[in-house]
């Protein structure tokens, strides 16, 4: 197996850091890029189809971690995997993940919005004054009267407010594969660095980001993070190497 950066996963962090720093000094705050190439709501006035597959080339403009850490996982797991794969077979591999992270995310959070919605609109609150709210990026922190807490009233309002950025749904998919090619290489968490087998280490992190999905409690990330997007490309990561795997007679490389 060659050494160095593969040809897919070079030309993928290019085009991340460039929109990354397009992001940064185009605008202020990360605008306008944030409007025209982040995911948002298909109900939200903002959401426009390409943001399908522009969301995965954006990251925050809060923190330079959010691209350090996704770039990172990017160049030591893909490199592995497309050194398998070919470089055509990872690209599909990756853009299919970080497709399947955004359906299932968008899907959250449209059980979210529309359990918010519902008890709202059940106890008085007209849906107009609700839709026109969210849609200038406003909430009425009175709605946690009916939805149980601030918090809850928060989470309603950001599943149709906050837009979703990142190549984390589409990493996943590629950390899956590398787990599922290399079993048993070691990882590690860099604040717990104990040695621990792929074929243990992935799945426990899955199951951490469903558990922080599920509960809204954040463990290891930022609470902002979209954690059942990080399910969903890990589940398509998963569902395309076991399909691949079963019906190809060369399983895993596209020459």
């Amino acid at each position: 197996m060659r050494q160095g950066i593969t040809d897919a996963v070079k030309h993928l962090l290019i085009i991340n850091v460039i929109m990354y720093i397009g992001m940064m000094t185009v605008g202020h705050q990360g605008e306008p890029f944030s409007t025209w190439f982040a995911l948002h709501f298909p109900k939200n006035p903002l959401f426009q189809p390409w943001q399908v597959l522009t969301h995965m080339f954006m990251h925050s403009s809060q923190t330079f971690a959010h691209i350090l850490f996704n770039m990172f996982a990017l160049w030591m797991f893909g490199t592995a995997v497309e050194q398998v794969f070919g470089w055509k077979k990872f690209l599909t591999f990756y853009l299919l993940s970080g497709f399947g992270a955004a359906f299932i995310q968008i899907a959250f959070s449209y059980y979210q919005y529309n359990t918010g919605l519902i008890a709202l609109v059940e106890s008085g609150v007209s849906e107009s004054t609700i839709i026109n709210l969210l849609s200038n990026g406003q909430y009425d922190p009175n709605w946690a009267n009916v939805l149980g807490s601030l918090e809850d009233a928060q989470t309603f309002a950001a599943s149709y407010i906050v837009p979703m950025v990142g190549a984390s749904g589409a990493i996943m998919g590629v950390l899956v594969a590398f787990g599922m090619l290399f079993p048993e290489s070691k990882l590690m968490l860099i604040f717990l660095p104990i040695p621990i087998k792929a074929k243990y280490f992935i799945p426990a992190i899955i199951a951490l980001d469903l558990f922080s999905g599920l509960t809204g409690q954040a463990i290891f990330s930022p609470s902002n993070t979209a954690f059942m997007a990080h399910v969903g490309g890990a589940l398509t990561g998963f569902l395309l190497m076991y399909f691949w795997k079963k019906n190809e007679r060369d399983k895993y490389r596209w020459n």
